[in-house]
């Protein structure tokens, strides 16, 4: 009888990495996000968040691929949305992390666009995938007046996530 062909020391090695570097970070993320929950950062207009979680991702997709950065990005919406922020805050988490994932992977593969600049995006495009999702929930494309605003704060977002992430991609070289 014949045996199975064995995977090589090499593949475990690399699946074994991969779970851990995803891992890491998504702990870090993790952290990151229940920083940004405790701070007593309220704006004055809904839905308008930091995202220095974000940083994680961004440095993922750049450092490591989009494999990692969509490993990272759901495993900390999903905790994050069970911990923090209730089962509908995960849903409207999940549904922009999914728009803005897209996004930056599409945006970073063009190479026309600086780490900055996809963050950018990402921070707009997050926030269109959660308006796509209130308006589905509630049934009133109406919300979508409230674009412009979140547009501006996925913009300003955007752009702290991008400069922070260029920096640690930089500290990581």
């Amino acid at each position: 009888m014949t045996q199975s062909p064995r995977k090589t020391s090499k593949s475990k090695s690399l699946s074994a990495s991969f779970v851990a570097r995803v891992g890491l970070m998504a702990a870090l993320a993790l952290i990151f996000s229940y920083v940004e929950a405790i701070i007593p950062y309220n704006p004055g207009v809904p839905g308008i968040k930091l995202g220095i979680a974000n940083v994680v991702t961004v440095v993922a997709l750049y450092k490591f691929g989009s494999k990692d950065a969509v490993a990272v990005s759901i495993i900390r919406v999903v905790l994050a949305g069970l911990l923090f922020n209730g089962l509908f805050g995960m849903l409207y988490a999940l549904a922009g992390a999914v728009v803005s994932l897209t996004g930056m992977i599409f945006l970073k593969k063009t190479g026309l666009f600086s780490v900055t600049g996809v963050s950018m995006a990402a921070g707009v495009l997050h926030n269109l995938g959660q308006l796509l999702v209130a308006a589905a929930l509630i049934e009133d494309l109406r919300i979508f007046f409230y674009f412009p605003v979140l547009m501006f704060s996925g913009i300003a977002a955007g752009i702290l996530v991008g400069i922070a992430s260029t920096l640690a991609l930089r500290a990581l070289r």
